[in-house]
């Protein structure tokens, strides 16, 4: 069945086909994004009455298909999914909301983190509130929104009866935040005996961007827990250090898969000169061909933040040239 037959079905006969248990048919979940005013009522109506695991599953292929196609828009059907019963289909809505900036949200999910039943829920909603501050602290949202945020996660943090995933969840959110504590509590959990902190620590290091971390990263990078090396690496990737570049490709090359994508995916994110040349000779290397998608896909980033910063070096040249011509008309 093609698109175009996919949208003549009436919008009921669809959730009859996604709410029957035979295996999800994929392609009509696409007509729940951006569904009408009566189409989301007829929805929500019968939602309640669908099977826990149909609704798992609906929910989990919605959560994926957001992160894969930005041309859809599930989140009604998302915020809708936050007051589900069954904690999994909570968590793969707080998932979708992923890339949300509707600041109206930051009420119920910080209420999530602070008190849903549920230990993964919580901490979903902790990863979820970092999005927002992460944003904020780039300017594309309002500041006023960080004070609440940064409180409510430290209060986490802070709470020693909080459980560790969701304390872990806390840290690797504040790690975005511009807050005079966060170094402090960013040492304080790398040296922490649960290896499990020490992790969350490390991606928090990445999180702020801040060279300060890169020999702790280089180091991590030695690691004998190649969970610990792939996380250093990317890590140093967000950080953009330059200093980072000869360990990962050294990493490029570790015993381990996912150590090596994350090295990848980092050198990409760095972008230099030489980054580009240790990517360039993987994508020739055929015993390599295992990581050639992910190259490609990291040369292709470093392009794209090569032309990014040269705009950007053009526009610093404009404004140059508009402060000298207007300090010559003086």
């Amino acid at each position: 069945m093609n698109d175009n037959e996919d949208k003549t079905i009436p919008f009921p006969g669809v959730l009859d086909e996604l709410f029957d248990d035979d295996a999800v048919p994929v392609h009509l979940l696409f007509r729940l994004s951006d569904m009408a005013a009566d189409e989301a009522a007829e929805f929500q109506r019968r939602w309640p009455e669908v099977t826990d695991e149909r609704r798992r599953v609906i929910m989990r292929h919605l959560a994926d298909l957001m992160e894969e196609n930005f041309a859809v828009d599930f989140a009604p059907v998302f915020v809708f999914a936050l007051e589900d019963a069954l904690p999994e289909v909570r968590i793969a809505a707080l998932d979708g909301l992923w890339d949300s900036t509707d600041i109206r949200l930051i009420g119920p999910i910080t209420r999530l983190m602070q008190s849903d039943e549920a230990t993964l829920v919580r901490a979903a909603a902790a990863a979820a509130l970092a999005h927002y501050l992460l944003l904020a602290e780039w300017g594309q949202l309002p500041d006023r929104i960080i004070p609440g945020i940064v409180e409510s996660l430290l209060a986490e943090y802070d709470n020693p009866d909080t459980a560790v995933a969701v304390r872990r969840a806390a840290l690797e959110a504040l790690g975005a935040a511009s807050h005079p504590r966060v170094a402090d509590i960013i040492e304080e959990a790398y040296e922490d005996s649960d290896p499990a902190m020490q992790m969350s620590a490390v991606f928090a290091m990445g999180n702020t961007a801040d060279r300060r971390w890169m020999p702790t990263l280089i180091a991590e990078m030695e690691s004998h827990d190649p969970d610990m090396r792939a996380e250093a690496a990317r890590a140093a990737g967000l950080i953009g250090s330059s200093d980072a570049i000869a360990p990962l490709g050294n990493l490029t090359v570790d015993e381990d898969i996912s150590v090596r994508l994350a090295a990848v995916i980092a050198l990409g994110q760095i972008g230099s000169e030489t980054a580009q040349e240790i990517l360039t000779a993987l994508l020739h290397d055929e015993e390599q061909a295992e990581l050639h998608e992910a190259v490609e896909e990291a040369l292709e980033e470093q392009t794209i933040l090569s032309g990014e910063l040269a705009l950007l070096d053009l526009d610093l040249a404009e404004d140059d040239l508009l402060d000298e011509t207007r300090i010559s008309l003086n």
